[in-house]
């Protein structure tokens, strides 16, 4: 069984950085102007993703070792350098004397999450006959992945149609990530991604396409994506979470359940 503990939350904090840090590598080979750029610090992975990115922040600080300013100023400088606001997710398993530095150098909570998991098991086939759930993998695929996630995400955000575009191609391009799309009596209609990193399986990034939504394509992806995980050696998943959000809720329906509260942080501007 595994327990929410500071090893636990290591493995969690950093899959999801490394999946951040591939991301953005991708953006770089795509977009090579962009200025994305990553590195491994301490244990932790510091990302640069552009400035208006979610992915610009650093994952798992304090959780390989003990977080010293000598690191601080390291992961601030990296930051600084391309003009970015420093941001840095917290585990509460780091323990408080990161709370107690982050304090000292001015930092602000300015979000809260839930990080949920779930241990993995075979995960029976879906015996629906009207749903089909299948891993991307042509570029002819990849593209119509990209096609149903953008139009699934435009629909709640229309402002942001371009970004969405634009995202969805580089989590195509991720190393080490995997798309999957669902499909109703053979429409297209759902799409979901899966990264794999030293046997943790992150979800993120599931849309469906208006028309189909509440037919059940969300659950298949996800039994998909979880048996997809079971068969290349994860023992474990997880999701993240706006803090008491549907998503958290929706999470926990399918058997994840919150490993902690984690906050994010941002350096304050220091007054002349």
């Amino acid at each position: 069984m595994l327990f929410s503990d500071a090893a636990l939350s290591r493995r969690l904090e950093r899959a999801e950085g490394h999946a951040c840090a591939q991301f953005a590598a991708a953006r770089r080979k795509r977009f090579p102007s962009s200025g994305a750029e990553w590195m491994e610090c301490s244990g932790a992975f510091v990302v640069f993703d552009g400035l208006d990115s979610p992915v610009t922040q650093s994952f798992a600080l304090g959780l390989s070792e003990d977080l010293e300013p000598a690191t601080l100023d390291m992961v601030e400088r990296f930051f600084y350098e391309r003009g970015s606001p420093i941001l840095l997710e917290i585990s509460p398993l780091a323990g408080t004397r990161v709370l107690e530095l982050l304090c000292e150098r001015n930092y602000r909570p300015i979000e809260i999450s839930s990080v949920l998991y779930r241990e993995l098991v075979d995960t029976p086939e879906l015996p629906s006959q009207e749903i089909r759930v299948r891993r991307a993998a042509t570029d002819d695929e990849i593209a119509l992945w990209n096609e149903v996630s953008t139009r699934g995400w435009v629909h709640d955000y229309p402002e942001f149609r371009d970004f969405f575009a634009q995202n969805a191609a580089i989590v195509a391009a991720r190393q080490h990530g995997f798309c999957f799309l669902a499909e109703l009596d053979g429409v297209p209609g759902a799409a979901g991604s899966l990264s794999i990193h030293e046997g943790v399986a992150l979800f993120a990034g599931a849309a469906t396409v208006p028309e189909l939504r509440r037919r059940g394509l969300q659950n298949a992806l996800l039994r998909e994506r979880l048996r997809f995980a079971c068969q290349h050696g994860c023992d474990v998943a997880m999701m993240v979470a706006e803090t008491g959000s549907n998503s958290q809720r929706n999470a926990e329906r399918q058997g994840f359940r919150i490993a902690y509260t984690r906050t994010k942080w941002r350096l304050a501007a220091t007054a002349e």
